[in-house]
């Protein structure tokens, strides 16, 4: 049973993660987590000291837990960017605030880092307006450039194709063949799945968040430093891991909103995807990186989450996670690990590690920090 431990500013509650009720926990590893928690409030997504807290809180829980694998993630950069409208200089500042902290965590813990850039940002240049059709447009989960179709009429169709904006738009056939998913999977991918071109993002019926200034770009390669490695797409990070853990104790620092462009350290381009598929930061690249293998159909974009929806949902903590992701790095790794990131949901659904821990934030809104025990046996 996973143990969820909320933090609201020093307000604790400890919670079964698959059901969402409350449970009594306690016990050495419940004690330590809490009190990292209590040490380390989360300042919040668009706030300047966001960065630092994952690296705070990651050197803390360090010290008490010894992990020899630890996943981050440093989206401050990510989510401001996208939001705020930035001078090239204080974009710049924050990316290099950004490297600063993860050089800051890497000399004061030892670990060797493996480190990959989500993808360079591009300013957004219009919006394709799909709420007019006949049939139904779905963006899902922060997407841009993808968006699912379905049961769009022969007039949708043509409008659809001809747009100047839309690049192209594949088949659920098409996405299942590519991706070799299963029958199982294939009913909960678009009947179509719309591609918009640089710059440009769908406008869709239901679309909640407010209307970005900065877009992931069509990144077909992304950075990776990994000294010492070549790997040709994402799907090999997960062996360089592997390798290196052999005998040094190992940190995948995930960089959001940056890509080659802006990337601070030494690097080799790598693949981010496949024939036309190429990765936003979502679920898919998180758990693709971490499983070794494309991730594209445990959650498709554009795809009607709303209708599996219903009062038995479990994890209602984890966002659209249905369930714990199977095959994650952490989640295999017999030694220690631990996830630290300033992205909600990602770090106890993606890393599978032993402990995560994260902000509690929906839609930019800060409810405190959250951890997730996943194993209490290795402590």
């Amino acid at each position: 049973m996973g143990i969820t431990i909320v933090d609201a500013r020093g307000w604790q509650n400890t919670l079964d993660l698959a059901t969402g009720e409350k449970i009594p926990a306690s016990g050495p590893l419940v004690e330590m987590v809490g009190g990292v928690l209590q040490r380390h409030p989360y300042p919040g997504d668009m706030d300047p000291g966001s960065n630092r807290w994952v690296s705070d809180t990651a050197i803390d829980l360090i010290d008490r837990y010894n992990p020899r694998f630890v996943f981050l993630t440093y989206a401050a950069q990510y989510f401001a960017g996208r939001y705020t409208p930035m001078t090239g200089d204080e974009r710049t500042k924050m990316i290099s605030d950004a490297f600063l902290e993860a050089q800051r965590f890497v000399d004061l813990t030892g670990f060797t880092a493996v480190m990959v850039g989500t993808g360079d940002m591009t300013p957004l240049r219009g919006l394709v307006d799909a709420t007019g059709i006949d049939g139904l447009a779905v963006c899902t989960h922060w997407s841009t450039r993808y968006a699912g179709l379905y049961n769009p009429s022969p007039a949708d169709m043509k409008f659809l194709s001809e747009h100047p904006h839309i690049e192209k738009i594949v088949s659920r056939e098409e996405i299942v063949t590519l991706f070799g998913g299963t029958p199982a999977q294939a009913p909960r991918v678009p009947q179509f799945l719309m591609l918009s071109r640089e710059g440009y993002a769908f406008k869709t019926a239901g679309i909640l968040m407010k209307t970005p200034v900065m877009i992931p770009s069509v990144n077909s390669a992304i950075p990776l430093h990994a000294p010492g490695h070549t790997v040709r797409d994402i799907t090999g990070i997960r062996g360089i891991l592997e390798e290196d853990l052999a005998n040094r104790n190992v940190a995948l620092i995930v960089m959001e909103g940056v890509g080659s462009d802006e990337f601070a350290w030494p690097y080799a381009p790598c693949l981010n995807g496949t024939r036309w598929c190429f990765y936003e930061p979502s679920e898919a690249q998180y758990l693709t990186i971490s499983s070794g293998r494309h991730r594209f159909l445990d959650y498709p974009t554009g795809y009607k989450d709303f209708e599996e929806d219903d009062m038995t949902r479990r994890y209602p903590f984890s966002g659209y996670f249905k369930s714990i992701p199977e095959e994650t790095f952490g989640g295999q790794f017999p030694g220690k690990s631990i996830s630290v990131g300033n992205k909600s949901m990602f770090m106890h659904m993606v890393a599978g590690a032993d402990i995560s821990v994260e902000c509690f934030a929906r839609n930019l809104y800060n409810q405190g920090t959250m951890a997730v025990i996943h194993r209490q046996d290795k402590l």
